[in-house]
């Protein structure tokens, strides 16, 4: 039997410059599922993205998504991609299953937690203060820097990871630290200054978007006291969603969130196109 990719509509290219294509998944002519491809909004043309693939019940299991996944990069290829991304949701072991065993590699997570009406209350000695104007943009130099780092030892090219991390913050801060929503936050033990968060309240929920611990007051459970801070503006925004981002390899705070009952929502994938 042989699997192919027909096109069901032209090739789209939106006004970022990215395309997408969606295509049926057919075994002998036979449409047994879809496939939506696209190249990233994030990265450009030269990384592709497996924006949805499904394959009907009754074919399933048979391989049929293995090969799907292997023509879309076969695509990817010919639109002169280097890399492919896939996004698989966080119950879907199946999906987790054939993404690793076609060779993708975890480059981070997308994890979520429910939270009640009552604030947590933070451990003694511990008070949070707004950042202040010059330690915004001493913050802001020091995070866009880690930031782009983050993202080349993932496989990410530096000069992609630069302006992914110079275009992230123009878009979320226009305003710098005065922007809409954005909650900036300076953590202190006892007078003394542990870490820093950046909180977005969102449309129905909030996200965390950078969290540190400073490096001399590490393992001392000033992380947990931080995302205990995050629940609190959180709830005290009236929102009852917290999201964050978690990226692989990145033991220690996967754990702490895992503690904290975070549930993953979704993973992103990556794998080198060669």
């Amino acid at each position: 039997m042989t699997t192919t990719l027909r096109p069901t509509e032209p090739l789209q290219r939106a006004a970022d410059g990215t395309r997408s294509r969606h295509y049926q998944v057919c075994v002998n002519s036979r449409p047994v599922g879809a496939i939506h491809l696209g190249t990233s909004p994030a990265f450009g043309d030269s990384v592709a993205r497996i924006v949805d693939l499904r394959i009907d019940e009754p074919d399933r299991r048979r391989g049929r998504g293995t090969v799907a996944a292997l023509a879309a990069e076969e695509v990817a290829r010919g639109w002169g991609c280097r890399q492919i991304e896939a996004a698989v949701p966080g119950d879907a072991e199946a999906g987790l299953r054939l993404a690793t065993a076609l060779g993708y590699v975890l480059r981070n997570r997308g994890m979520e937690k429910h939270l009640g009406d009552t604030p947590p209350e933070l451990p003694a000695g511990s008070h949070a203060r707004p950042m202040t104007e010059a330690g915004f943009a001493a913050w802001q130099a020091y995070e866009s820097e880690r930031y782009a780092r983050t993202w080349i030892e993932r496989g990410v090219p530096e000069a992609k990871a630069y302006a992914k991390a110079r275009s992230d913050h123009e878009r979320l801060l226009p305003d710098g630290l005065a922007t809409a929503d954005m909650l900036f936050s300076v953590l202190e033990q006892d007078g003394t200054r542990v870490g820093t968060l950046w909180v977005a309240l969102q449309e129905d929920k909030a996200y965390v978007f950078d969290v540190e611990t400073e490096a001399a007051h590490r393992g001392r459970g000033h992380g947990r006291t931080l995302m205990l801070l995050a629940e609190r503006q959180t709830i005290e925004s009236g929102r009852r969603v917290l999201g964050l981002n978690v990226f692989a390899g990145n033991t220690p705070a996967e754990r702490l969130y895992e503690s904290l009952g975070y549930t993953t929502m979704r993973y992103i994938l990556y794998k080198d196109l060669l």
